[in-house]
């Protein structure tokens, strides 16, 4: 394959979830076939089905996969339709459904992807081949939509100084690649110091997660993935960061049927009801064995949650 990629909490993913087969696994964002691959090879009568929007992602999947080619089928989607792709393909309810919201070595490592800024390439960021790029937004968006993006999307304090220096920068010529954006953010906050986070983590986050839509996608695919469970079928879902988890760990707790209303309010609005119960009420982390072997798996947080019975 080429490409390095390491499934983070795979350990923990593999316990919880092969207990639930035989049945029909979906990995709704199957990228590289990690975590695919080490489900198949437990051998407990698991069928995959894998969606990505990433057809070259499909593409190295099938080839990691081969060993267990009778027994997947991957289709390109994003995954807030799994529900959607399920009914269209005729599929049974699902024993288990994983999400893994982390960006794959494929996107991460690849500079003609336009994820890092570590390198130089193209501003592009998008997950699949469709749809508006980065370099679109920052050279088209107004300030006040660049920096309302840097703030809710990255947390960037300094969001209003650096969207006021991307729209100058872009008078004098458009923003076409990585080392551009890069530029523009540390003539804002500086360089930082050396082992520290990068200055321009929080602007590269905030417009990946903008251009792909991804708390969007996310808030799509809970409760459908919930409801396309078969009774006792566990969700599994991995974030990154604090905006991805707090989404599904108010989504988890909504469907346990506990009110996530602010209680200044008359009445539940949230549409709270019975559909999960949730296995642990913290999310799992990585041990430091994996953090030193996998960096990336740094920031990882893993929730589960069961399918109740059918209610009478």
């Amino acid at each position: 394959m080429g490409i390095l990629h390491e499934p983070v909490l795979c350990d923990h993913v593999v316990a919880l979830l092969t207990p639930v087969a035989p049945g029909l696994v979906v990995d709704a964002t199957v990228g590289l076939g990690g975590h695919a691959t080490a489900l198949l090879a437990v051998g407990t009568g698991i069928r995959l089905l894998g969606l990505d929007r990433d057809p070259r992602a499909l593409e190295l999947a099938r080839e990691r996969l081969l060993p267990f080619a009778d027994r997947i089928r991957l289709v390109e989607s994003p995954f807030s339709r799994v529900s959607d792709v399920l009914a269209e393909l005729g599929e049974e309810a699902p024993c288990a459904i994983l999400a893994d919201l982390g960006c794959s070595s494929l996107q991460l490592d690849s500079a003609e992807r336009g994820f890092s800024f570590l390198a130089d390439g193209p501003l592009d960021m998008r997950m699949g081949a469709t749809g508006a790029t980065a370099a679109e937004l920052v050279n088209t968006a107004d300030e006040g939509e660049l920096m309302r993006i840097l703030w809710r999307y990255g947390e960037e304090r300094r969001s209003r100084a650096i969207a006021r220096a991307i729209v100058a920068r872009r008078r004098r010529a458009p923003l076409g690649s990585t080392r551009d954006l890069v530029q523009v953010v540390i003539g804002v906050l500086g360089r930082g110091r050396r082992g520290r986070v990068h200055p321009a983590t929080r602007t590269f986050q905030a417009l990946r997660i903008a251009v792909n839509d991804e708390l969007g996608e996310l808030e799509r695919f809970l409760e459908p993935a919930a409801e396309a469970l078969r009774p006792g079928g566990r969700l599994a879902v991995i974030s990154f960061h604090s905006l991805e988890d707090r989404i599904v760990k108010h989504t988890m707790r909504r469907l346990e049927g506990r009110c996530t209303c602010p209680p200044d309010l008359p009445a539940c609005s949230c549409g709270a009801r019975r559909v999960l119960r949730r296995l642990g009420a913290k999310p799992i982390r990585p041990d430091e064995a994996e953090v030193r072997a996998n960096p990336r798996a740094r920031s990882a947080r893993l929730r589960v949650a069961e399918r109740v019975e059918e209610q009478p």
